[in-house]
């Protein structure tokens, strides 16, 4: 299938327009016109090679919302005219056991990635969503509920499932303590979706002027954390922390925060490994994990989750031309909260 895109021919490159072919439609297989695709900082890191030996050309792009133009002839679970969402992942082994309990993200052979990978065939290279056009086997896309706008859920297939489900399994409800550190593209779904599942929420960032943001988001409390003296009042505070942030900390600071049997959930990539001092650990129980997108089946219920309580992610729409000042921009944390792509201009 002829597919328009927008790809990087090799690390030090800016995205241009591209013309290339799509794989013809298999029996289980949907294909979708792209209405809206979302600019997620590991689109940054992978197309300028900042996390290792990077396949080009790539044509980048996780979170990806459409409508569907056309289904294989075994196809069940859309039919053209459907809105559908594609994520981080368009394929796994499925028979292992993770990949059979629905967390595919976790395929013990490795999920495969929605571009910057090789397809499970070995010879083609999965070429991600800037571009207008997507093929995928049904059972790794998602439906999107009608009433949300479709430029506010694009982020919801990587921001929004990284952090909805580590607050599910974690069991966020009313009556938790939940912080949000970090108030940008993840964080800011951390907030509307820990706030909707009755928690409550505060907010700690270095930029005071998120506040009004964050608060109109759901949030609670916001924290300054410039002011060291404002994260000791908030010591033995939280059942649970979620870290967006991908800078250099000091962990052990924000690990006191947590409360008897509190768990502090890493979810930006630092740029080195933490230290941790484990008698912070010891004292009271504590713990501190990680998490990684979601499944099939949770992001379908998360997306569920978003249609009932009319939660989407706050975007910045631009056009195909303006990609590498967002590129730009999104590495200055200039962006309220999500740059995402009208695919209809490429």
């Amino acid at each position: 299938m002829k597919t328009r895109g927008l790809v990087v021919n090799h690390a030090s490159a800016p995205l241009v327009p591209w013309e290339f072919d799509r794989r013809d439609l298999g029996p289980d297989d949907v294909a979708l016109d792209i209405a809206y695709a979302g600019i997620c900082h590991s689109d940054i890191h992978q197309a300028r090679e900042e996390w290792g030996p990077a396949i080009f050309p790539m044509v980048p792009g996780h979170e990806i919302v459409g409508t569907v133009r056309e289904v294989g002839p075994s196809v069940t679970k859309f039919a053209v005219g459907d809105r559908i969402g594609v994520g981080v992942f368009i394929d796994s082994c499925r028979t292992c056991e993770n990949c059979v309990r629905g967390l595919q993200q976790y395929c013990t052979q490795g999920m495969t990635g929605t571009y910057n990978t090789m397809e499970r065939d070995g010879t083609t290279i999965a070429q991600g969503g800037y571009s207008n056009l997507f093929v995928i086997n049904q059972d790794y896309a998602v439906h999107v509920p009608n009433n949300l706008d479709m430029a506010g859920v694009a982020p919801l297939l990587c921001a929004g499932i990284t952090l909805y489900s580590p607050l599910k399994h974690w069991g966020a409800k009313p009556g938790m303590k939940v912080g949000v550190m970090g108030l940008g593209g993840l964080g800011h779904m951390g907030v509307k979706f820990a706030a909707a599942l009755g928690a409550h929420v505060t907010v700690l960032s270095h930029s005071p002027g998120k506040e009004a943001d964050a608060k109109a988001m759901g949030a609670h409390e916001f924290v300054v954390t410039k002011d060291p003296k404002n994260l000791k009042a908030l010591a033995s505070t939280f059942d649970l922390i979620l870290n967006t942030v991908s800078a250099e900390l000091d962990i052990n600071t924000y690990l006191e925060l947590l409360k008897l049997d509190g768990t502090l959930v890493v979810i930006g990539l630092p740029g080195k490994p933490y230290s941790v001092e484990v008698g912070t650990l010891l004292g009271a129980r504590r713990s501190m994990s990680g998490s990684m997108i979601g499944g099939i089946p949770e992001m379908q219920e998360m997306l569920d989750f978003c249609g009932e309580h009319n939660i989407t992610s706050d975007v910045e729409i631009i056009s195909a031309d303006y990609v590498n000042t967002a590129y730009e921009r999104t590495v200055a944390s200039d962006v309220k909260y999500r740059f995402v792509i009208d695919a209809t201009t490429i």
